[in-house]
């Protein structure tokens, strides 16, 4: 939802919470790639954008 509407603050917080609670990076891209499905590609891109952004802060804190 965040994805389709174009929050990408709340969509990185919400992905890195998702990644300290043991969800995949893999289970992250498929669900955003229903954003693409449903939303329309520009939203995916972006959430995937956003996605990304978040993955690579989680791994530089570690």
């Amino acid at each position: 939802m965040l994805g389709a509407l174009g929050r990408p603050h709340e969509l990185k917080l919400h992905v890195k919470g998702a990644l300290k609670n043991g969800v995949t990076k893999d289970e992250i891209k498929e669900i955003l790639l229903q954003v693409g499905v449903y939303c329309g590609i520009p939203s995916g891109i972006d959430a995937f954008r956003n996605a990304r952004e978040a993955f690579n802060e989680v791994e530089e804190k570690k």
